[in-house]
């Protein structure tokens, strides 16, 4: 998530000078959490177009809440996950999923011939990304607060003492609503996914996902991406228990720097004649 390591003291300064309107100082805050935020709402909400909503401005209006004797990276995944959690405005909100259909969608809608049509490269290419863009989806057939468990407990490898606090239940609730997530995904897996041995192949479904505008083989989403090097996460994520082969499915997919362009953000942001309102940087709020 961070780009460099930084202290809390550091961090503490950077959000005081931020409230009191300094720009450069709110870059280096949002550069410190980015890339976070990005990950966390692509598999949260399932498409890049969401996942580039304006979550960081819920971050921004509500930095002057934060406590300064508490841990700011805490702070930030709370405030994501529940936004994330309540977010209605995704497609995938607005057009839930769940595993009997999608299952059903998996059986009625691959062509095995479909390997034959385009050229190998081709096919590996879009094969490619029609898995990322499957596995998200996956994780939309899970309940918002169930998907954000198992987001957090598998993907970010987060302790249960840590996710529970954040997402404010008890770390029993939350390793038992973990371990049912868990064997929700892998049955659907093991029955369904190729990647754990599965029945459905991407690559037969490369038609379908075409037709129905799944996959546009002119706009590879996926593919456009830049990669984020896992290990610059390994500060902000505790080490987990071990978890069943057919979840590394998700504990191994690519992380992504965000797309998001800060200093454009930032600019665009201050240009705004509501600027103060909405920032709400007051230092009333701060005593």
């Amino acid at each position: 998530m961070k780009k460099q390591s930084s202290n809390s003291i550091d961090i503490n300064i950077l959000i005081a000078h931020a409230i009191d309107g300094d720009s450069t100082a709110l870059s280096q805050i949002l550069n410190e959490v980015n890339d976070f935020v990005f990950n966390l709402s692509l598999r949260m909400l399932g498409t890049i177009a969401d996942a580039e909503d304006a979550i960081l401005i819920k971050i921004i209006t509500n930095l002057s809440s934060f406590k300064m004797n508490s841990k700011f990276e805490t702070w930030v995944y709370r405030i994501a996950s529940n936004y994330l959690v309540d977010y209605k405005k995704s497609m995938f909100a607005q057009y839930p999923l769940d595993f009997s259909y999608y299952a059903n969608d998996i059986k009625f809608k691959s062509d095995e011939s479909i390997e034959h049509v385009f050229e190998k490269i081709e096919s590996e290419q879009l094969a490619n990304e029609l898995k990322l863009s499957c596995t998200n989806v996956m994780l939309q057939c899970l309940t918002p607060v169930n998907r954000c468990i198992f987001i957090l407990g598998t993907m970010f490898e987060m302790n249960s003492q840590l996710a529970s606090e954040i997402l404010d239940m008890t770390p029993q609730n939350y390793r038992k609503r973990l371990s049912r997530s868990r064997k929700k995904m892998q049955e659907f897996l093991f029955e369904n996914c190729g990647l754990a041995g599965g029945s459905c192949k991407c690559i037969n479904r490369i038609h379908y996902a075409i037709t129905c505008t799944r996959l546009n083989p002119d706009n590879l989403e996926y593919s456009k991406l830049t990669f984020l090097d896992k290990d610059l996460l390994d500060e902000h994520k505790s080490i987990m228990e071990d978890i069943e082969e057919q979840v590394d499915v998700f504990k191994n997919l690519s992380w992504y720097h965000s797309t998001l362009d800060n200093e454009s953000f930032i600019r665009n942001l201050l240009s705004s004649n509501d600027v103060i309102k909405l920032l709400n940087f007051t230092k009333e709020e701060l005593q």
